[in-house]
């Protein structure tokens, strides 16, 4: 339970939460080649135009070959998403997720893009509406964007029209940016009630999801043992300490024999 506890505190905590504010614009979405047909190619060494700070960070990178052909879970059919903390498979895979978006840096995104890896991101639109374009890049490095709903609030006990409103508007704009619906959500905080999973539902969202194991500052927390399980999914957040994360989260996986997958390949 204080396991537990931990990795919800952890959680999207430290992260700004501005009031919701008009959505701005259609923005055309940016071409490349989606996260499905992302392939898995060797980590590259540092290069004479990195700085000395982001050539570290791509020089611990591990090597992951490529994902085995994924063999899905059928999502619950009803009135509700269903609900996950980790994907009931027992392939040698594991589920890196990426929460909010409100740091932006070019070190991040560079090496996001070293390291080869699918990941979901779980994107609140009033985080990256600055930008969107910066996610197109990772998009196209390989990440399936997926909805985190507009402003981040505290779900559980909001009516249901605040709920549905929060989830569709989310996915409607990521939508609008990236070309394609989001078909998945994580709830601000992992909190959710029957209304959360009911309007996930009704805006299209085949699942939601919870976490096994959460990532800040370069630390690794887990709930039970001290080890990636398959199926596990892990959170971390656009932070400061992105890079740190990144390679802690990866190393990992790594340490315990799995490679990262996409959750859109594991549900049905």
């Amino acid at each position: 339970m204080i396991a537990l506890l931990s990795l919800v505190l952890s959680a999207c905590g430290d992260d700004p939460a501005p009031a919701p504010s008009a959505l701005p614009s259609t923005i055309a979405p940016t071409g490349g080649q989606g996260a499905g047909g992302a392939t898995v190619s060797p980590t590259p060494s540092p290069t004479p135009s990195m700085s000395r700070r982001l050539a570290a960070y791509v020089a611990k990178l591990p090597h992951f070959p490529p994902a085995p052909q994924p063999r899905p879970i059928t999502a619950p059919a009803g009135p509700s998403a269903g609900w996950y903390s980790r994907i009931p498979t027992t392939q040698k895979v594991a589920f890196l997720t990426i929460d909010d978006g409100w740091n932006k840096t070019t070190d991040a995104a560079r090496l996001y893009a070293a390291a080869h890896v699918p990941v979901t991101l779980f994107l609140t639109i009033n985080a990256i509406r600055d930008n969107p374009h910066y996610f197109a890049a990772f998009k196209k490095a390989g990440a399936d964007i997926q909805a985190h709903t507009i402003s981040h609030p505290q779900l559980p006990g909001r009516p249901y029209a605040f709920q549905k409103h929060e989830i569709c508007g989310s996915a409607d704009q990521l939508a609008r940016w990236f070309g394609r619906r989001p078909t998945l959500f994580r709830p601000p905080f992992g909190a959710e009630d029957n209304s959360t999973l009911t309007a996930a539902r009704d805006c299209g969202m085949k699942a939601a999801f919870f976490w096994t194991e959460t990532v800040d500052k370069g630390i690794v927390r887990y709930q039970g043992k001290h080890v990636v399980q398959p199926g596990d999914i892990i959170l971390m957040h656009f932070r400061p300490a992105f890079e740190a994360d990144l390679v802690a989260a990866l190393q990992a996986i790594h340490r315990a024999g799995l490679t990262p997958a996409l959750l859109t390949d594991y549900l049905r």
